[in-house]
């Protein structure tokens, strides 16, 4: 009987001295777990430096920074960051401290206390903190680079002169003028290293719509006689005659060339920033439209016309080229397809000019 009286009294007194300790701090867990966070504090600050160096590493690779620029973007990082520790945990202290000395904690200064949520910043920079003390921001994390991207893609702009090859005519005697005529090419593109271990040989390919213009010159214009195109003298003087096609086609090259291969703590990438490459392809696709397009005086008024169809070739396709330095390219296509189905001499079209490609 007497060593349970000792048990029971043992139980009350413990159960007394924890009820003694909770009056003394009620808010005694709510500050271990914000003591605990101090650590997660340095922990995610260390991760988002991390983040932002890979991000410089990147523009340094892709040739938009300097080394030096790099330096000291690396450098304004790394003293953001450890500000950013000394601010947080200086947040934490002071919580600490206000549920120390307070036994409720109510709202005050912009931060609620009371259920423990902070927010520090606006938009995608703003720092928060969860009920628990826990932080969760900023709002806007990286997401994790994938270990091996083999395709990438590009904006393609293609701008040069156009003319016509003629059966057996050179350019020189061509019937359209060698600078009125002209191309622009739209489109974009998708790059596929072929290999799993070397990045020599790329895959493109992609969508571009492309603009084929035709200056005639000697006063001509083109006239269509059972399906027939021909290029006839105008029976009054013309300001201005032109012809343009509009095609839609895919494009596709194989790419020759080195690279550069960078590689990270958990990715790599092959670069052809500034090195030297060779494409080697063609193309198909569609006619879309046509028009031949004149301007001149009749009875002292200004006058336009403009012809859609004249019979020009439903299916494209041809031949293209390029040799580039980085993004700049010495581009050249020309098409296996004469430009009209049925015409009394076979022309097909030519172009020369310089292509972008801009990712």
């Amino acid at each position: 009987m007497r060593t349970l009286a000792k048990y029971v009294i043992g139980i009350i007194l413990v159960c007394t001295a924890q009820f003694v300790s909770a009056q003394e701090n009620p808010n005694l867990g709510k500050i271990k777990a914000l003591e605990t966070t101090k650590e997660t504090v340095k922990t995610q600050e260390k991760e988002f430096l991390k983040e932002s160096v890979d991000a410089i590493n990147d523009r340094l690779d892709a040739g938009e920074i300097s080394s030096e620029e790099a330096e000291e973007l690396k450098r304004t990082e790394a003293k953001k960051h450890a500000l950013n520790i000394e601010n947080r945990i200086a947040i934490i202290d002071n919580k600490i401290a206000l549920l120390e000395r307070n036994e409720e904690v109510t709202s005050d200064v912009g931060a609620n206390l009371d259920g423990f949520r902070i927010e520090i910043g606006k938009g995608e920079d703003a720092y928060e903190f969860d009920k628990s003390g826990i932080y969760i921001g900023p709002q806007h994390k990286a997401t994790p680079k994938i270990a091996d991207r083999r395709t990438s893609s590009d904006f393609v702009f293609a701008i040069g002169f156009n003319n016509a090859l003629i059966e057996g005519q050179s350019l020189s005697d061509s019937p359209y003028k060698l600078g009125g005529s002209g191309f622009v090419e739209l489109g974009w593109a998708w790059k596929t290293r072929v290999f799993k271990n070397t990045n020599a040989v790329r895959f493109k390919y992609g969508l571009s719509v492309q603009w084929n213009k035709l200056d005639i010159k000697d006063n001509q214009i083109l006239t269509e006689t059972n399906n027939i195109v021909t290029l006839e003298a105008s029976p009054v003087e013309l300001k201005k005659s032109k012809f343009r096609s509009t095609n839609i086609v895919v494009p596709i090259h194989f790419e020759f060339g080195p690279s550069k291969k960078i590689e990270r703590d958990t990715y790599f990438r092959y670069s052809t920033h500034n090195k030297f490459k060779i494409g080697i392809g063609g193309y198909a696709g569609l006619n879309i439209a046509s028009m031949h397009k004149v301007k001149y005086s009749l009875n002292g008024d200004n006058q336009k016309d403009k012809v859609s169809g004249f019979n020009t070739t439903p299916f494209v396709y041809g031949l293209s080229s390029y040799v580039s330095f980085g993004n700049v390219a010495l581009y050249a296509k020309y098409d296996l397809s004469p430009i009209f189905k049925d015409q009394s001499i076979d022309q097909n079209n030519i172009s020369l000019g310089l292509r972008f490609d801009l990712n």
